[in-house]
């Protein structure tokens, strides 16, 4: 998979866990039947047998419900008992963010944790559109696959939707292989 491919799937991921997908993400998705089996055969066939509007209401009462209501993706709530989230420099993500030379600015988006799972996702988009592979299995290896793996497993039982059980899988199998294609690529490089 290549860099642009990889920052694909990435801004794709981090879309579906920043918010609701609404009527036009729904419709692209519908229309992408690739994408879809990509995503998981139980999602491809719910969608293309499934009204738009019936999986639009769905769709918005299973992210409420997983996302909001139930849990939330936020890697210092997961990793920390205390639960409580971080902020500023206090927060181990936002200090990797600054010690990789990059800053994130929370006043462009509607979350609010530096650490929530979508922001990471971008993150990574953003590390494979610049082909830093180093920062970009660094964070994987100290960031999300410690926490994301095992969150993602853990709300299974709260999903009711094909889609947010397939997805949940999904980016469980795409991290751990984007992670052994940058522990290769970086071995490769280093010969």
């Amino acid at each position: 998979m290549d860099n642009k491919q990889r920052a694909f799937v990435y801004a794709f991921l981090s879309r579906c866990y920043q918010k609701e997908l609404d009527k036009r993400a729904i419709e692209d998705l519908k229309s992408n039947v690739d994408l879809l089996e990509t995503i998981g055969d139980d999602t491809k066939r719910w969608f293309l047998t499934t009204d738009l509007s019936i999986i639009e209401e769905s769709l918005n009462i299973d992210y409420n419900s997983i996302f909001l209501v139930n849990s939330q993706p936020v890697e210092t709530l997961v990793e920390d008992s205390k639960g409580e989230i971080l902020v500023g420099l206090q927060n181990p993500v936002m200090q990797f963010y600054f010690n990789n030379g990059y800053e994130i600015d929370m006043n462009k988006t509607d979350i609010l944790a530096p650490d929530h799972l979508s922001i990471e996702l971008g993150f990574m988009q953003n590390l494979a559109y610049r082909d830093e592979k180093r920062v970009a299995y660094n964070f994987l290896k100290e960031h999300l696959l410690r926490w994301a793996p095992p969150y993602l497993i853990g709300i299974r039982s709260l999903i009711e939707t094909p889609f947010y059980k397939d997805l949940a899988d999904f980016t469980i199998e795409f991290l751990f292989n984007d992670f052994e294609y940058l522990k290769n690529s970086l071995t490769m490089e280093k010969k």
